[in-house]
């Protein structure tokens, strides 16, 4: 019996640890960004970023929208400022007591809460305004990681020269390419 517990606790821990430690590297033309990814408070978020990059879909995507003081944006559209295809919507896990604070990662999304697919943003500044309870939909902007590694990139990105590019504002000049999104550990 107790060997039978130890099993069932160890295949436990074996299926539950791997995914609250996973993170995923963004290896883009401004360096490395590793993103600690939080399945325990974000489950259904995670799964969704999860498939994303073991499908390859952030591979040849771009940083395609970057405010200096508020955050910047990508997962969703190549240099030319195309989108790419994605899968259905996933449901908004704002109210997760994850905050958008700096160096944390959330989904995108329209104005419909349950929008949000591909496209993911990293906070450049506290945005406490994005979380549920201070938002001005009552909604917010669902938080599932933050940056372990690289916030001396997301600087360097935050900082190029933007303008307009196919009808979107705040696009650099010279694209941010995300070259990989690889699941570590």
């Amino acid at each position: 019996m107790m060997k039978t517990a130890m099993c069932a606790l160890a295949l436990s821990a074996a299926l539950l640890s791997p995914v609250s430690a996973q993170t995923v590297r963004l290896a883009t033309s401004q360096g490395d960004i590793v993103i600690k990814l939080d399945a325990e408070k974000a489950p259904k978020t995670v799964a969704n970023f999860v498939q994303y990059v073991k499908s390859g879909h952030y591979a040849g995507t771009v940083f395609h929208r970057v405010i200096d003081g508020f955050m910047i944006q990508g997962g969703g559209m190549t240099p030319d400022m195309n989108e790419k295809p994605t899968r259905g919507p996933i449901p908004l896990e704002a109210r997760n007591g994850l905050s958008n604070q700096r160096g944390t990662v959330a989904m995108a999304r329209t104005n419909v809460p349950d929008s949000a697919t591909a496209q993911f943003f990293i906070n450049i500044a506290d945005n406490l305004f994005l979380d549920a309870a201070n938002s001005r939909d009552g909604n917010g902007y669902a938080v599932f990681g933050r940056v372990v590694e690289g916030m001396d990139v997301v600087e360097k990105i935050k900082a190029v020269p933007v303008g307009m590019k196919s009808g979107h504002q705040n696009v650099p000049q010279q694209p941010i390419l995300i070259k990989q999104a690889t699941l570590e550990n």
